[in-house]
């Protein structure tokens, strides 16, 4: 006979508090268990069930027993030098790699940048979750175990974690309602808490979810991973335009706008003499001219799958002036995490070429 397969125990962060509340009841406890546990989980972060203090020793054997707490196990955590960016790669149940971001600012802001998939199916040529193909999408409880990791670490630290990004590794919209429910998680105020207005969701521009996402009455920030203003060098970059081309992507842009009162940010990965020219400039200073919007210009966080390079400061700031003359707003983003590998996919790209058998 075959080995049986042994399938890991469910994982109690993949459920919603609904689901949390109809197991314990199913169990035969008050509905005050249910809520007792669901703080231990997001606002105590406890990391087993036997510190869940409150609980009787029966419910806490019974959730050791029938779930786990968690799924991630730390692979590697590397710094930068200047000790204000940390990168965590972590390993799931089935052996995928998934990595997570935590990166400090002056003042109060503490942001993790977390990973919705395990991969990428939209194939952007400068990124390296693209250049990996897709695996999997993640659980809602997987995104929301990655935000609980850094919450940790920033309360040993006598900080709080006061941003969430949904930028890391995958394309959120793509796994959309797992996206939205971690989201949802994260905002709870029995959760982890972080408001609406400091969480951001970034998409490479799936138009029938950025329709969907203007119906969801949230106030969660939207941003566009947009880095060429024409459709031949958007579809050359990011191959998702040839399904969503520029027209439908500003439409579907416009219509949100329009829904929601909110201003849309546009990411501008900034690769030497490609898409940092005068004549680029001027394109999408046209092209974004009088919407309701921000350009988040990036120097490109170089790949060993793509030969574009960054651009120097003075074709940055040329770009900046022509965007400004457009009336748009514009900031540079500083480079964090250049040493440890900070960009989407470029830890887990390191770990596997190291662990590859020679």
């Amino acid at each position: 006979m075959p080995d049986e397969v042994v399938l890991p125990l469910p994982n109690v962060y993949d459920l919603s508090r609904p689901a949390l509340t109809a197991l314990i009841t199913g169990w035969g406890y008050e509905r005050y268990r249910a809520d007792q546990v669901w703080q231990w989980l997001y606002r105590r972060r406890v990391t087993n069930f036997e510190a869940m203090a409150n609980l009787p020793s029966a419910l806490r054997e019974r959730l050791a027993a029938e779930t786990r707490l968690g799924g991630l196990t730390l692979v590697q955590e590397v710094r930068s030098s200047d000790g204000e960016t940390r990168k965590y790669a972590f390993s799931l149940p089935d052996g995928q790699i998934i990595e997570t971001v935590l990166m400090r600012y002056e003042g109060v802001r503490r942001t993790a940048c977390l990973s919705t998939q395990a991969g990428c199916a939209m194939g952007c040529v400068f990124c390296a979750t693209g250049q990996m193909g897709f695996a999997r999408h993640l659980t809602a409880g997987e995104i929301v175990e990655q935000a609980l990791h850094i919450a940790r670490v920033l309360e040993a630290e006598g900080h709080r974690l006061s941003n969430v990004v949904l930028m890391g590794m995958g394309e959120p919209f793509h796994n959309y309602d797992h996206t939205l429910e971690a989201i949802r998680r994260l905002a709870d105020k029995d959760g982890l808490a972080i408001g609406q207005r400091h969480i951001t969701v970034s998409t490479v521009g799936l138009v029938p979810a950025i329709r969907r996402f203007a119906e969801e009455d949230l106030q969660v920030r939207l941003a566009i991973s947009l880095h060429a203003a024409t459709d031949e060098e958007r579809s050359a970059l990011l191959p998702i335009n040839r399904r969503y081309p520029l027209a439908d992507l500003l439409s579907a842009v416009r219509d949100y706008i329009q829904r929601t009162g909110r201003r849309v940010t546009f990411e501008w990965t900034l690769i030497a003499h490609e898409n940092d020219t005068p004549q680029q400039a001027h394109a999408l200073g046209k092209l974004l001219h009088g919407l309701l919007c921000h350009v988040n210009l990036i120097p490109l966080n170089p790949t060993s799958g793509y030969h574009g390079e960054p651009s120097d400061r003075q074709r940055v700031e040329r770009f900046v002036r022509i965007l400004q003359d457009y009336g748009i707003p514009t900031t540079v983003r500083v480079r964090r995490g250049i040493d440890v590998n900070a960009g989407c996919g470029q830890l887990k790209t390191e770990i596997l070429r190291r662990d590859r058998p020679a």
